[in-house]
């Protein structure tokens, strides 16, 4: 056991790090290991894959997952912005070299292929956005010479744009909600906020008349003879077979039928084999770590952390909302992964980013630190 008075890093870092983030995100993923071996293996005999070929490879994206995840947490806050600025600038160039010679899957262009192995590179856009973003407001409150507003709402199209040229219109609902929260967390004027509200509002339309897949995603969801609604309206009758206790491990049927039911469905097959009481225990983990995060920042003196962590939290318990709301038929489908609980490689380790930052951030640290570029003229109190 380490003490107080070991000056290593790793003691610091086991006296300074915030336990109960950590149990929850590990209990996250020893759920997603347990919940895909039920979703995982009808998937992969469908693709003539092994039959465990998804969870073998779930679990042997733990190690990366873990090592960045500790890694990123060990960052003093002036590294923690390095790596976003860096994170955020190969993560949009990536986005687009996809548009313009990665592989086209489902109608979009969102990956790019190294060898056996797909790299989604607007997952790991979106928490080094949250970071930029926080800075780039938490500097514009504390120098009045830092156009920190302006930076941020231009920091905003130039990791957008490419997401809608894919397009990713699911990342990229998600990026402008978190901004706005962060726009909001700022404390810049209601009026502002009025503003970006109706621009995104008038985005939506455009949208819907402009580009068919959004509207028929949408119209699907307004009214379900207007097409092909078959994942969903499968997904939500797992909720009722497998009522409050499930069916038993491995004696779910939508699994079998569902083409997602190891990524966008998985809760699905959850509810089914474990449930809705394993559901709500799912989502009681999210909670503990949104609002454990919540209270952190407001805990926080530092307007950059107190953004950050506000903003990284939102992006997570958003991704995991907009995933279930799919699966129970509260909006239309988005394609987007359940944290650390869906399979996927992209989705993992970019998680694995936001939430080390998450840890780095809420790292006890001395005044001293918190405050590591001081304003001319300025006491501190």
């Amino acid at each position: 056991m380490s003490s107080r008075a070991d000056r290593t890093y790793l003691g610091d870092w086991l006296w300074t790090v915030d336990r109960l983030l950590i149990a929850a995100l590990l209990g996250l993923m020893l759920a997603g290991v347990v919940l895909l071996m039920g979703g995982g293996p009808p998937v992969a005999e469908r693709l003539g894959l092994p039959t465990f070929y998804f969870v073998n490879r779930q679990v042997a994206y733990l190690v990366p997952t873990l090592a960045i995840m500790g890694g990123v947490s060990f960052l003093s806050l002036r590294h923690v912005r390095r790596l976003a600025l860096l994170v955020w600038a190969a993560g949009v160039a990536l986005c687009l070299l996809a548009i313009n010679f990665g592989p086209e899957i489902k109608g979009a262009h969102r990956w790019i292929q190294l060898g056996a192995f797909g790299i989604q590179p607007s997952e790991f856009v979106k928490p080094a956005f949250v970071v930029l973003a926080a800075w780039a407001f938490s500097e514009g409150a504390r120098r009045r010479d830092m156009p920190g507003a302006l930076l941020a709402m231009a920091l905003l199209p130039a990791s957008v744009i490419p997401l809608v040229m894919q397009p990713d219109f699911g990342q990229t609902m998600l990026i402008v909600i978190v901004w706005l929260g962060l726009f909001f967390v700022a404390g810049l004027h209601h009026l502002w906020m009025v503003g970006l509200g109706g621009m995104g509002l008038a985005g939506v339309g455009v949208a819907y008349k402009l580009l068919p897949h959004v509207r028929d995603r949408i119209e699907r969801f307004l009214d379900k003879s207007t097409g092909d609604n078959f994942q969903v309206e499968t997904a939500l009758g797992s909720f009722a077979s497998g009522s409050w206790f499930g069916r038993g491990p491995g004696e779910g049927t939508v699994k079998r039928i569902l083409p997602d039911a190891h990524t966008d469905f998985i809760f699905a097959v959850t509810a089914e084999e474990f449930g809705i009481v394993a559901c709500l225990a799912l989502l009681c983990l999210f909670a503990v770590i949104v609002l454990r995060g919540l209270v952190l920042a407001r805990r926080s003196e530092d307007m950059f952390c107190r953004l950050a962590i506000a903003g990284l939290v939102l992006m997570f318990g958003l991704q995991a909302c907009i995933n279930m709301m799919v699966n129970v038929h509260l909006m239309p489908a988005k394609g987007m992964t359940l944290p650390f609980v869906s399979y996927g490689g992209s989705s993992m380790f970019s998680l694995a980013l936001g939430m080390g930052f998450l840890l780095a951030l809420t790292r006890k640290r001395p005044r001293a630190e918190m405050l590591d570029r001081p304003v001319p003229g300025l006491s501190r109190r």
